[in-house]
Formats: C-alpha cells, structure tokens, sequence
C-alpha cells in the first residue's frame, strides 16, 4: 500500500492497519464525543485478530490525547473541518502511531487514509493525507510548542495538575511521568493454596518468567503480559489479576477466622475474593453493590475462586433493610472516587473526569463512611480505601468521621503492610503510582467501646 495513493483511488478490502485505526477511532470518539469509558468503548464486538492492536491504539492515543490533539488539529485549516468528532479522532488516532509506534510512517499515513473511507468519511481522505503528512514534517515544532506547557507535555488535563501540585509538590513530576507509564502485569495468588515460590516456578515451566513483589506477600508480577486464560490455574482460581496496591486491603483489614465480615462496595469482586483468601479459615462475608449488574461480576469472580460469600444488591444507608442488625467485625469500604491513582490503567480518566467532580465523589464518600460506622462493632474495624490521590477524597473523609463521632479513632497499619512505601497523610497513609503499585489511600479506624456515639 503506497501512501501517496490518491484519495480516490478504487476501494480495496482494509488491511489490518486499517481496520486497526478505524477501530481505534470509533472506541476514541466513543469516550471523548459519547462520555463512555475505555472499557465500554473497546466492549463492543470487534475482529478477533485486532482486537488486541486497537485496544492498545485506543488506550495510548487516549493517554496521549492532551499532547498530540493540540499538535495535529490545528493543522484543520478551517474551523469547521474540526466538527467532525470520527475525524478528529482518526487523526490523533494517526499521530499517535507516528509519534509513539514503530510502523513505517508512509503506512500508518496510507492506512488512515483508507480508515478514513472505512467510516464513511470518503471527503475527508485527502484531507487526512494531508494533515497527518505536515504533521510527519513538522512534528518537532509542533510538539515543542506543547511541550512547554506542562500539562500538555505530561498529557495531563491542567486541573488535576494542579491539584496534583497542591497535594503532592514534591512528587507532582513523578506522578505525572507515572501515569503514562504502560503498567505490568500484576497477579494476586492464593497463598492458602500455592506458595508464591511454588507459582513462580509453573510460570516459569510454562514460560512466562515473574518476579515477586517484596512489599505485598500475595503479589507478583510478569516480565511479560499474556492472556489470563495462558496463566497457569487461573480457571481454577489459584491466581488473579489485581494490582499490589490494591491488594493491600485484604492484608490491612486482615480479617479472621469465624468473623462477619462486610465488603461494602463490593463489585466488581477482586477485594471480595481477596478478603476469603486472606482470612486462613471461614468467614461470614457479605458482599454488597448497589448495581445489580456489576454484582454478578462479584458472582462470577467467586465461581471461578470456589468461594461464598452473601451477595447483597442494595446500597448502604440509614437502617438497610439487608441487615440482620448483628454488627459486622470487620468492613472495607473501597470507596467510588475519582480513579486519579489509577491512571496509567485507565488513561481515559484524563478525558473523563471535570473539576467538579472531586467535590462530588467526597460528599457521596462521606455519606457512605457515615452509613457504614452504626453497621460496625465496637473493637471492630473499618478500612476506607480510594485509588485516589488527591486528599479531598482521602485524608478530608476520614477526618470527617473522626471529628463526627467520638467513638472513632485511627488504627496504625498493622505488621506486614509496607510502611516504606506508604506516605502518612493524618489521617491515612498514601500509595502514590509507581513502581510499587497503582495509587491507593487506605485509613483504618476502630469503633471505641464505652465511647458515646453522635
């Protein structure tokens, strides 16, 4: 395919780069022009051998939007050439692989173009041609024109960079650099059942080399991604794909033998599956999601580990009429938030998320926090969790509670959570993205007994 075809030349069946750019540019415009996520973009049915190229090219043209859309839609000569949100897309979609892929510039030009008719935009392929050829000669100017703004350098929306700066100066580069990074691998294994030495060595049998992670006892990683159905066990629920970071909860909440156990915000199940393994023996773990949808991904999740658990659809409030009234020893609330820790493996967040929504996540956080503390015995404990990095979702919350109810206070972490790589927030402590794991906040707190309640 010569990229100096005309734009009118014949059709011609689409060649996988082809189909792999119009992919991408259909999921692109889904999350930028319709508000989806990433995930729900890439879900519709897709071509089974592209499948795994346009998700790729969709999650690194969105974690690279906010660099190259200035660089390349400028280069629209007219305004009203920019309306068309399939374009727009197909061309950052374009720029992206010149930027950021090895392929041969001539053909990623050649295939947007015949992307371009793939999605019914027959006018616009010449236009295509021409944009994504002035941005290959011009690109070093382009690009350092945007690079000398930080947010766009980083690829960062400019309100969460400074709200990054307020809450972390120190860290606020690497963060940054953090969350465009292509994140590992990460496997949980079920150490009740395998040793993470024994599971090391069947991957290597098998191989696929890994590498423990030392500060999260159930933690590994692999040198290189494969699909879950390649791990071994993974069907028989012997290992799965959760972060280290988030991890850390079922080891911080560390549940017990012959304790009721609430999992407050249950779904999709990874932390559910999580606490059963961590506890060493039989718990009464209730899991409870107010989307009846999300649920079944809990069941499916238990299915696959051979676990039970009660499965509540319900939402958390004043006297639920789910509760047997018997107060719980141990809840995690892993809290809905804004997903800034979790960037690197959701980039769409960078698009999707306003301002105004950190307020919002904070006051329906500490609705939930409040909801959960009458559920919760005195001596028990309570683990808030957010993969959010920013306080007014973290460290504002839990001080809420603590200043409403006398009967609260902080509980330190307890033996075998990674203090190294934990920063204190008062309260809570602080996992920024990183080598170590995704971004996560954790709080844990203990319901005095004798203490009066408000």
């Amino acid at each position: 395919m010569r990229a100096g075809r005309s734009a009118h030349a014949p059709a011609r069946p689409p060649g996988t780069a082809t189909l792999v750019l119009a992919g991408a540019a259909r999921a692109v415009t889904a999350v930028l022009d319709e508000g989806l996520s990433a995930d729900a973009a890439l879900a519709a049915p897709l071509h089974e051998p592209q499948r795994a190229a346009i998700n790729a090219v969709t999650l690194g043209t969105l974690r690279w939007y906010l660099r190259l859309a200035p660089a390349v839609l400028p280069l629209l000569a007219r305004p009203g050439m920019q309306t068309d949100a399939r374009l727009r897309s197909l061309l950052v979609c374009g720029a992206h692989q010149l930027e950021y892929s090895a392929h041969a510039p001539s053909t990623t030009v050649a295939a947007a173009v015949d992307a371009a008719r793939y999605l019914g935009l027959d006018r616009a392929a010449g236009l295509v041609n021409a944009v994504l050829r002035r941005f290959l000669r011009e690109r070093d100017t382009l690009l350092a024109a945007v690079d000398r703004n930080l947010a766009a350098r980083h690829a960062h929306p400019d309100w969460l960079v400074e709200a990054l700066r307020a809450a972390w100066p120190d860290e606020l580069e690497s963060i940054l650099a953090a969350n465009n990074t292509h994140p590992p691998l990460c496997l949980r294994v079920d150490t009740s059942r395998i040793s993470i030495a024994d599971y090391l060595q069947e991957l290597a049998a098998n191989g696929t080399p890994g590498e423990a992670v030392p500060a999260v006892a159930t933690a590994l990683t692999l040198a290189v991604p494969v699909p879950v159905a390649l791990l071994p066990g993974f069907e028989a629920g012997r290992v799965s794909v959760q972060d280290p970071s988030a991890q850390l909860a079922a080891l911080w909440l560390a549940p017990r033998p012959g304790e009721r156990v609430l999992d407050a915000c249950a779904a999709p199940g990874g932390k559910t599956g999580a606490l059963l393994e961590a506890a060493g023996g039989p718990i009464a773990l209730t899991a409870l999601d107010s989307d009846a949808e999300r649920l079944t991904r809990v069941a499916d999740n238990l299915r696959r580990l051979g676990r039970e658990a009660r499965l509540v659809h319900a939402g958390l409030g004043a006297a639920p009429d789910w509760w047997d009234g018997v107060p719980f020893d141990a809840i995690l609330l892993d809290a809905p938030c804004s997903g800034t820790g979790v960037i690197r493996r959701h980039p769409d967040i960078k698009l999707l998320r306003r301002p105004g929504d950190i307020a919002e996540f904070a006051a329906r956080q500490g609705a939930l926090l409040r909801a959960c503390w009458p559920l919760l015995r005195p001596g028990g404990r309570l683990l808030y969790a957010t993969c959010s990095v920013l306080p007014a979702e973290n460290a504002a919350v839990v001080a809420g509670l603590l200043t409403a109810q006398p009967d609260a206070r902080e509980l330190p972490p307890p033996g075998g959570v990674p203090d190294a790589t934990l920063r204190p927030c008062f309260p809570g402590w602080q996992r920024l993205p990183g080598a170590a794991g995704d971004g996560f906040y954790y709080a844990c707190l203990t319901k005095e007994e004798g203490a009066l309640q408000r």
